[in-house]
Formats: C-alpha cells, sequence, structure tokens
C-alpha cells in the first residue's frame, strides 16, 4: 500500500465525526426525553406505532423490487406488525418467504 492511500481527508473526517455525534445525539437524546415524561393518550399511541412504520419502512423496498415470494413476506411482515412485537413478525416474513420459495414461488 502507498501512502496516499492512507490519508484522510480532513473534511472528510470532520463530516464523519458530525454525523455520528449526530446519530448519537438523537438516539440518546430521544432516550432521555422520554424518560423525563410519561406519555399518555396520542403520544402513546404514536410512539407504539413507531416499530410498525420503520419495519414498513424497510421491507417495502424489498416488496417493491423482488419477486412474489419477497412481496408476499413483507406483506405479512407488515399485517403482523400490525398486531405483533417486531420480532414474531420479522420471524413470520421470513417463515412466509421460505415457505413461498420451497413451493417454487
Amino acid at each position: 500500500m502507498n501512502a496516499a492511500a492512507l490519508q484522510v481527508d480532513p473534511a472528510t473526517l470532520a463530516a464523519i465525526l458530525a454525523m455520528a455525534l449526530a446519530t448519537l445525539a438523537t438516539r440518546y437524546g430521544g432516550l432521555l426525553l422520554i424518560r423525563l415524561m410519561t406519555p399518555t393518550g396520542r403520544t402513546r399511541r404514536m410512539l407504539e406505532a413507531i416499530p410498525a412504520a420503520v419495519l414498513t419502512a424497510v421491507v417495502t423496498p424489498t416488496a417493491l423490487a423482488t419477486g412474489a415470494a419477497e412481496s408476499a413476506a413483507c406483506l405479512v411482515t407488515v399485517l403482523a406488525a400490525q398486531r405483533l412485537s417486531l420480532l414474531p413478525s420479522v420471524a413470520l416474513g421470513i417463515g412466509t418467504v421460505v415457505g413461498l420459495r420451497a413451493a417454487g414461488l
């Protein structure tokens, strides 16, 4: 390896560090804020909807860009997330895609 490959642009390094700090600040800031308040009513319902919303945002590109088995599994995952927690919902989605692929879909 030559020495030029090991050099890091100071602006790039500063941008990476700033993004890391912003990520940590939002992550830990949210945890700190939620400890200082007791969510009720509408706020509680919004907080309870976050996992399903994030899961939907993660699986939607897969549903739109892949085959029928993956799209069906994404639908099962999103529907399961309406009633179940994140882990069982994802497990159902994985089981669905495995079953549909085994069936030849």
